[in-house]
Protein backbone atom coordinates (compact mmCIF):
# COMPACT_ATOMS: atom_id res chain seq x y z
CA UNK A 1 0.00 0.00 0.00
CA UNK A 2 1.73 3.32 -0.98
CA UNK A 3 2.22 5.65 1.72
CA UNK A 4 2.79 9.84 1.50
CA UNK A 5 5.34 11.92 2.97
CA UNK A 6 4.59 15.46 3.59
CA UNK A 7 6.75 18.56 3.38
CA UNK A 8 9.65 18.43 5.96
CA UNK A 9 8.59 14.89 6.99
CA UNK A 10 11.46 12.06 7.30
CA UNK A 11 10.99 7.98 7.83
CA UNK A 12 13.44 5.38 8.12
CA UNK A 13 12.88 2.31 5.88
CA UNK A 14 15.06 -0.94 5.92
CA UNK A 15 17.10 -1.63 2.98
CA UNK A 16 18.93 -5.35 2.27
CA UNK A 17 21.63 -3.85 4.25
CA UNK A 18 21.22 -1.07 6.19
CA UNK A 19 18.44 1.38 7.14
CA UNK A 20 17.72 4.69 5.06
CA UNK A 21 16.55 7.55 5.59
CA UNK A 22 14.07 9.39 3.12
CA UNK A 23 12.56 13.04 3.87
CA UNK A 24 10.54 15.17 1.52
CA UNK A 25 12.05 19.06 1.35
CA UNK A 26 9.53 21.05 -1.10
CA UNK A 27 9.69 19.36 -4.85
CA UNK A 28 13.00 17.08 -3.66
CA UNK A 29 12.31 13.68 -2.23
CA UNK A 30 15.59 12.22 -0.83
CA UNK A 31 17.05 8.97 0.49
CA UNK A 32 20.67 8.26 1.97
CA UNK A 33 21.19 5.34 0.05
CA UNK A 34 24.18 5.36 -2.77
CA UNK A 35 21.65 4.96 -5.29
CA UNK A 36 20.20 8.03 -4.81
CA UNK A 37 23.15 10.15 -4.12
CA UNK A 38 25.12 8.87 -6.87
CA UNK A 39 22.33 9.79 -9.82
CA UNK A 40 23.15 12.21 -12.41
CA UNK A 41 20.09 13.84 -12.58
CA UNK A 42 19.04 17.16 -11.34
CA UNK A 43 18.46 16.85 -7.74
CA UNK A 44 14.74 17.49 -7.79
CA UNK A 45 14.34 14.25 -10.31
CA UNK A 46 15.80 11.77 -8.71
CA UNK A 47 14.11 8.35 -7.15
CA UNK A 48 15.27 5.42 -5.88
CA UNK A 49 14.14 2.03 -5.17
CA UNK A 50 13.46 3.17 -1.60
CA UNK A 51 11.53 5.69 -2.81
CA UNK A 52 9.35 3.44 -5.14
CA UNK A 53 8.90 1.01 -2.51
CA UNK A 54 7.36 3.55 0.17
CA UNK A 55 5.55 6.39 -2.20
CA UNK A 56 4.71 3.81 -4.93
CA UNK A 57 5.90 3.09 -8.63
CA UNK A 58 2.99 5.07 -9.58
CA UNK A 59 3.62 8.49 -7.74
CA UNK A 60 6.86 8.11 -8.56
CA UNK A 61 6.17 7.41 -11.94
CA UNK A 62 4.11 10.63 -12.03
CA UNK A 63 7.00 12.52 -10.33
CA UNK A 64 9.89 12.12 -12.24
CA UNK A 65 8.90 10.38 -15.07
CA UNK A 66 9.90 7.08 -16.93
CA UNK A 67 13.69 6.90 -15.08
CA UNK A 68 11.78 6.02 -11.45
CA UNK A 69 11.29 2.45 -12.44
CA UNK A 70 14.84 2.40 -13.80
CA UNK A 71 17.40 5.01 -12.40
CA UNK A 72 20.94 4.95 -14.56
CA UNK A 73 23.75 3.59 -12.38
CA UNK A 74 26.53 6.29 -12.22
CA UNK A 75 29.92 5.85 -13.16
CA UNK A 76 32.11 7.22 -10.47
CA UNK A 77 31.24 10.47 -9.32
CA UNK A 78 27.66 12.02 -10.66
CA UNK A 79 27.49 15.14 -13.08
CA UNK A 80 24.26 16.64 -12.23
CA UNK A 81 25.36 20.40 -12.75
CA UNK A 82 26.71 20.67 -16.17
CA UNK A 83 30.43 21.58 -16.06
CA UNK A 84 31.31 23.63 -18.87
CA UNK A 85 28.90 26.38 -17.40
CA UNK A 86 28.86 28.06 -14.48
CA UNK A 87 26.18 27.64 -11.34
CA UNK A 88 24.33 30.02 -10.47
CA UNK A 89 25.10 31.56 -7.42
CA UNK A 90 24.43 34.81 -5.28
CA UNK A 91 26.97 37.23 -5.40
CA UNK A 92 28.23 40.44 -3.11
CA UNK A 93 28.01 44.16 -3.93
CA UNK A 94 29.76 46.37 -1.09
CA UNK A 95 28.62 47.79 2.01
CA UNK A 96 27.73 51.58 2.01
CA UNK A 97 28.15 53.92 5.22
CA UNK A 98 25.08 55.49 4.89
CA UNK A 99 23.10 52.00 4.52
CA UNK A 100 21.20 50.84 7.87
CA UNK A 101 22.17 47.56 8.61
CA UNK A 102 19.96 46.97 11.97
CA UNK A 103 18.27 43.45 11.58
CA UNK A 104 20.55 42.40 9.00
CA UNK A 105 21.96 38.95 9.66
CA UNK A 106 26.06 38.94 10.12
CA UNK A 107 29.23 36.11 9.54
CA UNK A 108 32.55 36.54 9.18
CA UNK A 109 33.75 37.72 5.64
CA UNK A 110 35.45 33.83 4.84
CA UNK A 111 39.18 33.72 2.59
CA UNK A 112 38.34 30.39 1.02
CA UNK A 113 37.43 29.37 -2.14
CA UNK A 114 33.55 29.44 -3.18
CA UNK A 115 32.57 25.95 -3.76
CA UNK A 116 28.98 24.87 -5.09
CA UNK A 117 27.97 21.65 -3.76
CA UNK A 118 25.69 20.14 -6.91
CA UNK A 119 25.07 16.90 -4.39
CA UNK A 120 28.15 15.31 -5.83
CA UNK A 121 30.83 17.44 -6.44
CA UNK A 122 31.85 20.59 -5.78
CA UNK A 123 32.07 23.36 -8.79
CA UNK A 124 33.90 26.81 -8.92
CA UNK A 125 32.12 29.92 -9.82
CA UNK A 126 33.36 29.26 -13.43
CA UNK A 127 31.70 25.97 -13.69
CA UNK A 128 34.85 23.61 -13.10
CA UNK A 129 35.25 20.75 -11.01
CA UNK A 130 36.98 20.00 -7.68
CA UNK A 131 38.43 17.16 -7.19
CA UNK A 132 38.28 16.17 -3.55
CA UNK A 133 38.91 13.08 -1.79
CA UNK A 134 36.30 10.39 -1.67
CA UNK A 135 36.50 10.35 2.27
CA UNK A 136 36.18 14.11 2.38
CA UNK A 137 33.15 14.33 0.68
CA UNK A 138 31.32 10.86 1.70
CA UNK A 139 29.56 11.91 4.39
CA UNK A 140 28.21 15.47 2.86
CA UNK A 141 24.24 15.47 1.93
CA UNK A 142 22.72 15.10 -1.09
CA UNK A 143 21.51 18.66 -1.53
CA UNK A 144 22.27 21.32 -3.53
CA UNK A 145 25.05 23.77 -0.91
CA UNK A 146 26.43 26.78 -1.45
CA UNK A 147 29.46 27.67 0.38
CA UNK A 148 33.20 28.05 0.90
CA UNK A 149 36.37 25.45 1.29
CA UNK A 150 37.98 26.99 3.83
CA UNK A 151 41.51 26.33 5.82
CA UNK A 152 41.22 29.17 8.19
CA UNK A 153 42.56 33.06 8.39
CA UNK A 154 45.00 34.67 6.17
CA UNK A 155 45.56 30.94 4.63
CA UNK A 156 44.05 31.71 1.03
CA UNK A 157 47.12 30.36 -0.44
CA UNK A 158 47.53 26.86 1.15
CA UNK A 159 43.61 26.52 0.79
CA UNK A 160 44.09 27.30 -2.98
CA UNK A 161 47.31 25.11 -3.02
CA UNK A 162 45.59 22.19 -1.52
CA UNK A 163 42.26 22.08 -3.69
CA UNK A 164 44.46 22.52 -6.71
CA UNK A 165 46.53 19.61 -5.74
CA UNK A 166 43.35 17.10 -5.86
CA UNK A 167 42.10 14.27 -4.35
CA UNK A 168 45.18 12.53 -3.17
CA UNK A 169 46.13 15.44 -1.50
CA UNK A 170 46.47 14.04 2.62
CA UNK A 171 46.13 17.92 3.12
CA UNK A 172 42.34 18.03 2.44
CA UNK A 173 41.69 16.72 6.30
CA UNK A 174 43.11 20.33 6.89
CA UNK A 175 40.20 22.21 4.69
CA UNK A 176 36.56 22.46 6.06
CA UNK A 177 33.59 22.98 3.94
CA UNK A 178 31.45 25.94 5.57
CA UNK A 179 27.99 26.23 4.20
CA UNK A 180 26.23 29.58 4.05
CA UNK A 181 23.04 28.89 2.00
CA UNK A 182 20.74 25.62 0.34
CA UNK A 183 19.92 27.44 -2.91
CA UNK A 184 16.95 24.88 -3.81
CA UNK A 185 15.99 24.73 -0.20
CA UNK A 186 11.96 26.37 0.04
CA UNK A 187 11.63 29.74 1.53
CA UNK A 188 13.38 32.67 2.75
CA UNK A 189 17.10 33.32 3.82
CA UNK A 190 16.05 31.72 7.71
CA UNK A 191 14.20 28.52 6.19
CA UNK A 192 17.02 27.78 4.46
CA UNK A 193 19.67 28.30 6.67
CA UNK A 194 17.75 26.12 9.04
CA UNK A 195 17.15 23.52 6.64
CA UNK A 196 20.88 23.46 5.85
CA UNK A 197 21.95 22.62 9.83
CA UNK A 198 18.70 19.98 9.70
CA UNK A 199 20.74 18.42 7.11
CA UNK A 200 24.35 18.47 8.85
CA UNK A 201 22.57 17.57 12.37
CA UNK A 202 21.64 14.54 10.21
CA UNK A 203 24.76 13.92 8.45
CA UNK A 204 27.47 14.32 11.16
CA UNK A 205 29.41 15.59 8.11
CA UNK A 206 33.38 15.76 9.85
CA UNK A 207 34.44 18.03 7.16
CA UNK A 208 31.52 20.83 6.86
CA UNK A 209 29.56 23.22 8.86
CA UNK A 210 26.71 25.38 8.67
CA UNK A 211 28.24 29.12 9.01
CA UNK A 212 27.24 31.11 12.27
CA UNK A 213 25.06 34.03 11.79
CA UNK A 214 24.31 36.99 13.68
CA UNK A 215 21.22 39.34 13.86
CA UNK A 216 23.21 42.87 13.64
CA UNK A 217 21.67 45.57 15.53
CA UNK A 218 23.21 48.52 14.13
CA UNK A 219 26.24 50.32 12.91
CA UNK A 220 27.68 49.93 16.33
CA UNK A 221 27.57 46.62 16.30
CA UNK A 222 28.57 46.02 12.65
CA UNK A 223 31.89 48.31 13.34
CA UNK A 224 32.62 46.25 16.56
CA UNK A 225 31.88 42.77 15.08
CA UNK A 226 34.42 43.77 12.03
CA UNK A 227 37.42 44.97 14.58
CA UNK A 228 37.03 41.68 16.03
CA UNK A 229 37.35 40.11 13.35
CA UNK A 230 39.79 41.52 11.64
CA UNK A 231 41.64 41.00 14.83
CA UNK A 232 41.66 37.45 14.51
CA UNK A 233 43.35 37.56 10.97
CA UNK A 234 40.04 37.30 9.42
CA UNK A 235 38.86 39.11 5.82
CA UNK A 236 35.85 41.20 7.02
CA UNK A 237 32.32 40.32 7.38
CA UNK A 238 28.78 39.51 5.10
CA UNK A 239 25.69 41.34 5.96
CA UNK A 240 22.35 39.28 4.13
CA UNK A 241 19.32 41.15 3.94
CA UNK A 242 16.27 39.34 5.99
CA UNK A 243 14.00 37.46 4.18
CA UNK A 244 15.80 37.48 1.32
CA UNK A 245 15.24 34.86 -1.88
CA UNK A 246 18.39 33.03 -3.16
CA UNK A 247 19.12 35.06 -5.79
CA UNK A 248 21.38 34.34 -8.93
CA UNK A 249 24.33 37.25 -9.57
CA UNK A 250 24.75 40.19 -7.84
CA UNK A 251 22.04 41.30 -5.51
CA UNK A 252 22.03 44.30 -2.67
CA UNK A 253 20.55 41.49 -0.65
CA UNK A 254 23.87 40.30 -0.25
CA UNK A 255 26.69 43.26 0.90
CA UNK A 256 30.28 43.00 1.97
CA UNK A 257 31.96 44.81 4.54
CA UNK A 258 35.98 45.04 4.84
CA UNK A 259 38.59 47.78 6.08
CA UNK A 260 40.46 47.35 3.16
CA UNK A 261 40.08 46.45 -0.16
CA UNK A 262 40.33 43.69 -2.32
CA UNK A 263 40.90 43.77 -6.38
CA UNK A 264 41.81 41.17 -8.89
CA UNK A 265 44.04 41.37 -11.16
CA UNK A 266 46.15 39.72 -14.19
CA UNK A 267 50.11 38.98 -13.47
CA UNK A 268 52.11 40.60 -16.56
CA UNK A 269 55.53 40.14 -15.48
CA UNK A 270 57.97 39.35 -12.54
CA UNK A 271 60.50 41.67 -11.22
CA UNK A 272 63.07 40.21 -9.18
CA UNK A 273 64.32 40.83 -5.90
CA UNK A 274 67.47 42.79 -4.45
CA UNK A 275 69.01 41.84 -0.47
CA UNK A 276 67.75 39.16 1.15
CA UNK A 277 65.35 38.37 -2.00
CA UNK A 278 67.81 38.20 -4.28
CA UNK A 279 67.70 35.45 -7.01
CA UNK A 280 63.80 35.49 -6.74
CA UNK A 281 60.96 37.22 -6.72
CA UNK A 282 61.43 40.49 -5.95
CA UNK A 283 57.51 42.46 -6.88
CA UNK A 284 54.80 40.73 -9.17
CA UNK A 285 53.98 43.32 -12.15
CA UNK A 286 49.86 43.38 -12.31
CA UNK A 287 47.28 44.88 -14.75
CA UNK A 288 43.91 45.76 -13.99
CA UNK A 289 41.16 45.29 -16.42
CA UNK A 290 40.97 49.21 -16.45
CA UNK A 291 44.68 48.83 -17.68
CA UNK A 292 46.55 50.19 -14.81
CA UNK A 293 49.74 48.62 -14.12
CA UNK A 294 51.53 47.72 -10.88
CA UNK A 295 54.11 46.42 -8.52
CA UNK A 296 52.84 44.02 -5.95
CA UNK A 297 56.08 43.39 -3.31
CA UNK A 298 54.95 42.54 -0.16
CA UNK A 299 52.26 39.53 1.25
CA UNK A 300 54.82 36.70 0.02
CA UNK A 301 55.89 33.61 1.64
CA UNK A 302 59.45 32.49 1.00
CA UNK A 303 57.69 29.65 -0.83
CA UNK A 304 55.98 31.70 -3.15
CA UNK A 305 58.73 34.12 -4.19
CA UNK A 306 60.86 31.24 -4.86
CA UNK A 307 57.79 29.89 -7.29
CA UNK A 308 55.91 32.80 -7.52
CA UNK A 309 52.56 33.17 -9.75
CA UNK A 310 52.89 32.10 -13.64
CA UNK A 311 52.74 35.11 -16.21
CA UNK A 312 48.83 35.46 -17.31
CA UNK A 313 47.23 34.19 -13.74
CA UNK A 314 44.97 35.86 -12.17
CA UNK A 315 45.46 37.24 -8.36
CA UNK A 316 43.62 38.63 -5.78
CA UNK A 317 45.93 42.02 -4.18
CA UNK A 318 44.63 44.03 -1.37
CA UNK A 319 44.88 47.44 -0.92
CA UNK A 320 44.04 50.82 1.42
CA UNK A 321 42.31 52.87 -1.98
CA UNK A 322 43.06 53.95 -5.22
CA UNK A 323 44.63 56.81 -6.21
CA UNK A 324 43.65 59.25 -8.75
CA UNK A 325 45.23 57.08 -12.09
CA UNK A 326 43.20 54.27 -10.65
CA UNK A 327 46.25 52.27 -9.24
CA UNK A 328 46.08 50.42 -6.09
CA UNK A 329 47.67 52.19 -2.74
CA UNK A 330 49.87 49.87 -0.51
CA UNK A 331 49.08 46.53 -2.55
CA UNK A 332 49.87 43.85 -0.74
CA UNK A 333 49.43 39.77 -2.52
CA UNK A 334 46.56 37.39 -1.20
CA UNK A 335 47.23 34.84 -3.24
CA UNK A 336 45.99 33.35 -6.69
CA UNK A 337 42.43 32.88 -7.92
CA UNK A 338 41.95 29.35 -9.28
CA UNK A 339 37.53 30.44 -9.73
CA UNK A 340 38.21 33.80 -11.29
CA UNK A 341 38.44 34.83 -14.97
CA UNK A 342 39.20 39.10 -16.42
CA UNK A 343 38.21 40.17 -19.25
CA UNK A 344 41.53 41.85 -21.25
CA UNK A 345 42.52 44.95 -20.04
CA UNK A 346 41.59 48.18 -22.02
CA UNK A 347 44.33 49.99 -23.21
CA UNK A 348 45.86 52.83 -20.99
CA UNK A 349 45.21 56.40 -22.05
CA UNK A 350 48.34 58.09 -22.57
CA UNK A 351 49.76 60.86 -21.31
CA UNK A 352 48.56 63.46 -23.91
CA UNK A 353 44.81 62.66 -23.60
CA UNK A 354 44.44 62.06 -19.89
CA UNK A 355 43.03 64.87 -18.59
CA UNK A 356 43.14 66.39 -14.84
CA UNK A 357 40.98 68.78 -13.47
CA UNK A 358 42.58 71.14 -11.21
CA UNK A 359 42.66 71.86 -7.76
CA UNK A 360 40.09 75.03 -7.31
Amino acid sequence: MPNTLADGAEVAVKGSTSTYTLSHHGDIYMCTCPAWRNQGAVISRRSCKHLRAYLGDAAEEQRVGAQAKAPAKASGRAQAVKKDSAPPVLLAHKWETDHDPTGWWMSEKLDGIRAYWDGTTFISRLGNPFSAPAWFTAALPADILDGELWVGRKLFGKTTSIVRSGAASAAWNTVTYVVFDAPNAPGAFEQRIAHARQLFERAQAPHARVLDHVACTGVAHLREELARVEQLGGEGLMLRRPGSPYEVGRSSSLLKVKTFHDAEARVIGHAPGAGKHKGRLGALICELPAGAKFNVGTGFSDAEREAPPAIGSVVTVRYQELSDDGVPRFPSYVGERVDVELPAAKPAKSAKSAKRVKDP
